[in-house]
């Protein structure tokens, strides 16, 4: 009979992706006995593999939008034996929290995602080997100092699901504000008020393809600054406004 945290130890191994093979040698228990444990629910089931490795479906949506978080504020970091994706939002944005919670399990259901509370944000974290087979744009130093290309298979997923990319790029680095100016109106001034999208990124690669997202939706953009796309048009803002829903 082997001891209960044995079992507990196993299925926390499972969860973070190790093989069978990988958990026998750790434990000292037979690979027999863990599919046991497994298929008894002792140790909880395999987890859904790589897409990029295996012949596993993508969830496209969630990775779209998983994709535009990443590039927004996400990274990776390299462990022993996995990659850690984090994905820092702002503190006081919960439903943007929950919403990259529900991207990484619809992606890979039945993992685990950790919420690190950092000063003035929450830091979406999950541990798995094969995150650098789906964000290929890891390298050394910061985004902008690298090139960030996509590959073919990525760039047809966001053709499917330019909204949910654009989602991600602007719920985390875009803001909607509310500029304003005065005309002259009937021998007086008037005041106008109205809204805009901005997505501000040093990378000139992320803001082409913030602009291409744009472009797959047909909704104008200019670049107001040399680090910021604006989307300014009244009709252009309601239709991002549609696509990607409040900031929250």
């Amino acid at each position: 009979m082997h001891d209960p945290r044995l079992r507990d130890q196993a299925a926390e191994l499972r969860r973070a992706g190790h093989s069978w093979s990988e958990i026998s040698r750790r434990l000292g228990v037979s690979r027999s006995a863990l599919r046991e444990w497994s298929a008894r629910g002792g140790a909880r089931a395999r987890l859904p593999e790589c897409p990029r490795c295996e012949d596993v479906d993508l969830d496209g949506e969630a990775y779209a939008a998983l994709l535009g978080f990443y590039l927004g504020d996400g990274c990776l970091s390299a462990a022993a034996r996995y990659w850690a994706l984090r994905v820092a939002c702002d503190a006081r944005q919960p439903g943007i929290i929950a919403d990259v919670t529900r991207c990484v399990l619809a992606i890979r259901p039945g993992s685990r995602v950790f919420p690190l509370q950092r000063p003035g944000c929450v830091v979406v974290t999950s541990q798995w080997r094969h995150w650098y087979c789906l964000f290929p744009q890891h390298g050394p130093g910061r985004k902008h100092e690298r090139p960030i290309v996509l590959e073919d298979w990525q760039r047809a997923v966001v053709e499917l699901h330019p909204a949910a990319f654009l989602r991600g790029l602007f719920h985390s680095d875009g803001s909607r504000v509310r500029n304003w100016t005065r005309q002259q109106v009937a021998g007086g001034l008037k005041r106008y008020d109205y809204p805009r999208w901005q997505f501000t990124n040093v990378s000139a690669d992320i803001r082409e393809l913030c602009c291409w997202g744009l472009d797959l939706v047909e909704v104008p953009w200019r670049q107001s600054r040399w680090n910021c796309i604006s989307v300014s048009r009244r009709e252009a803002v309601a239709r991002l406004d549609e696509l990607i829903g409040p900031k929250t």
